[in-house]
């Protein structure tokens, strides 16, 4: 038996390890499993290339809980070591790096605790719920097994050992405040979390297994009462799913097994994807995955986080902002990547070279995908449009590369169920909807129910209406409108519809200009002039008398604002005006003007007033209890 010191600066560094790293201590089951894996994956390759000349075999990794003697177990049948390796391995390369972590990170108190494995500390992350470590390994060459321990000090006992079989057991005494780690529970916990798809089959504990009846067995007796039970069998209980579907080529999966592994990835979903992307390239980085387009809501907050990001088949982390498009974050799935570090930072994600490379290789795969569903079967697409425009609308917003592949697909959805691309609508709609200063105006509802009247109104003149009701709206047409040469958006309450699109012809007022400024002045006293501005406008004498509008620019910056931007009123928001379109050819406003009595002329005014607030949608509480008293006055 030898003994000796690690060489190393920091006195008893353990205690060290645990202190900075306690808010993470759970990863150490996910690196010594990763440790296990590689050392199966490298023997799988030297025995492949015939530099090994054992037996490959079907190993797996097997995990054991020792509740009485406080033990947990990490056995794999993977290359091994010999004795030197594991003075070279153990007590000088990974000790290093342990070493290198300390000194760089013992004034930030764990706030860099994600970055261990990037300094091959692996192994010593034991040493955060273990107070002694032990290490028994066989190499697969001829030589004697070695005994390895550590009580958490720099001193460690190393001998040979009587092991047989190859491969490597890692045993921790767990300490005394961390014994969660002793609780089956917890352990499968950790590792369905981190160890779900790893590439070698991991085994905790026996499950029984029941298996066909024999075709001789009696029937269920009519009492409920079974003859003959069927038989079982216990079997190693296989946490992991060593070939997931991401690992397979395309051409080997069909539709079902995309629906699988999403219901293997996300148990509690009930609901079916609308459909997948398989990534996988190989140059200039290496990337596999299967992301799903889930049916969206338009709360944004609430999709996020559902990607999860594994390297080599080890999950690292479902917080992939900066390694996935922000809009891409609110869809599901895996990626899985050896050039993503194991162990770093978000900010060291978000300035490395290759990961915004792999940013822009997903983007441009599920613009691709897009496209090709749009031309293959545009009838589903359109019928899918309404569960995944808040993605394609945010991409817009947020990427220009996916803003420009999006013009192919982006589509325009009319109040009345059609659906146009940019170039569609705007080759239907441009003789009508062009203005006098030859402006093309898109008309928009974002509520077919509220913006009702405004919606018929905009019809009769024989002008499309399109439904954009998404929370990111007002930020996307002010981007197409920037893009897009001589075109506008107009909301179809943002002003009378002769307003919105201007033609050369003008209607002409039946008051003349004295009984114009009577009406203006009257009205002004009598409406509020913090909640209305009163416009007066010549228009069709079936017009409605009074109609409330919200000015585009302003509405626009409010909805802007609520949804992150356009905040130049600050933190105080917007004021609640509105336009009063008052039709000074309508027959009530001519009443109003002529009527001699002053309380019924504000009785006229109020309850015209109280009709338009009611087709905005404005008419509540107190207003409406008085309206509808004074309604019933009315008819009697």
């Amino acid at each position: 038996m030898s003994t000796g010191t690690i060489n190393v600066a920091v006195e008893n560094i353990f205690p060290l390890i645990k202190k900075f790293l306690y808010s993470d201590h759970e990863i150490f089951l996910r690196e010594l499993i990763s440790n296990a894996t590689d050392a199966t994956l490298k023997l799988k390759h030297l025995t492949n290339i015939g530099e090994a000349k054992v037996e490959y075999g079907k190993p797996i990794i097997e995990v054991k809980i020792d509740k009485e003697k406080k033990q947990l177990h990490i056995i794999d049948q993977g290359i091994g070591m010999t004795k030197e390796e594991v003075e070279k391995y153990i007590n000088e390369i990974a000790f290093s790096g342990a070493e290198e972590f300390i000194e760089k990170y013992k004034d930030k108190q764990g706030e860099e605790a994600g970055i261990i494995g990037h300094f091959g500390l692996g192994f010593y992350s034991a040493f955060m719920v273990a107070n002694k470590v032990e290490i028994i390994t066989k190499s697969y060459k001829d030589e004697p097994a070695a005994h390895w321990v550590c009580d958490g000090s720099p001193n460690y006992t190393l001998e040979e050992a009587d092991k047989t079989e190859r491969g490597t057991e890692i045993i921790l005494h767990i300490a005394d405040d961390e014994t969660e780690f002793l609780e089956k529970g917890k352990i499968t916990e950790l590792l369905t979390k981190y160890n779900k798809f790893m590439p070698i089959p991991i085994k905790f504990g026996m499950k029984t297994e029941t298996l066909p009846k024999p075709e001789d067995a009696k029937e269920d007796l009519p009492d409920g009462k079974a003859e003959d039970p069927a038989p079982t069998k216990e079997v190693d209980n296989i946490i992991n799913n060593p070939n997931p579907a991401w690992t397979k080529q395309p051409t080997d999966l069909k539709e079902e097994d995309y629906k699988s592994f999403y219901r293997e990835l996300y148990p509690m979903q009930f609901e079916e994807p609308l459909f997948n992307i398989h990534l996988n390239v190989d140059y200039p980085f290496n990337l596999t995955g299967i992301l799903y387009f889930p049916k969206m809501t338009n709360d944004m907050n609430m999709q996020k986080d559902k990607i999860q990001l594994y390297q080599n088949q080890v999950f690292v982390t479902d917080n992939v902002e900066g390694i996935v498009p922000e809009f891409l974050t609110m869809l599901r799935g895996v990626i899985d990547s050896p050039d993503i570090p194991l162990n770093v930072s978000r900010s060291y994600l978000q300035a490395d070279g290759a990961v915004k490379k792999i940013a822009s290789y997903i983007t441009r795969k599920v613009a691709d995908k897009l496209k090709s569903l749009f031309n293959d079967n545009r009838e589903d697409f359109e019928k899918k449009w309404d569960d995944i425009k808040i993605v394609i609308e945010y991409g817009m917003l947020t990427e220009d590369k996916f803003f420009e592949k999006a013009q192919q697909f982006m589509l325009f959805p009319t109040v009345d169920g059609s659906y146009f691309t940019f170039d569609e609508l705007k080759d239907k709609v441009a003789a009508a909807q062009t203005d006098k200063d030859d402006k093309l105006v898109l008309l928009y509802a974002s509520n077919k129910e509220e913006q009702h009247s405004y919606i018929e109104t905009a019809k009769e003149k024989g002008y499309e209406v399109l439904l954009l009701d998404s929370p990111i709206i007002s930020h996307l047409i002010q981007k197409l409108e920037s893009e897009k040469e001589n075109v506008t958006f107009a909301r179809v309450d943002g002003d009378h519809i002769d307003n919105l699109i201007k033609k050369d012809e003008a209607a002409i007022s039946k008051l003349s200009e004295e009984e114009q400024e009577t009406l203006k002045t009257f009205l002004t006293e009598t409406i509020p002039a913090d909640k209305f501005t009163v416009q007066l406008e010549a228009m069709d004498s079936n017009a409605n008398a009074f109609t409330i509008t919200e000015p585009e620019f302003m509405r626009r910056m409010k909805e802007m604002q609520q949804t992150g931007g356009g905040g130049m009123f600050g933190m105080g928001g917007f004021p609640e005006m509105y336009n009063l379109i008052v039709n000074t050819n309508n027959e009530l406003v001519g009443e109003i003007l002529n009527t001699k009595t002053a309380k019924k002329k504000e009785r006229l005014v109020t309850q015209a007033l109280d009709l338009a607030k009611l087709s905005k949608g404005l008419l509540k509480g107190e207003e409406m209890t008085k309206f509808i008293k004074r309604s019933y006055d009315m008819i009697k």
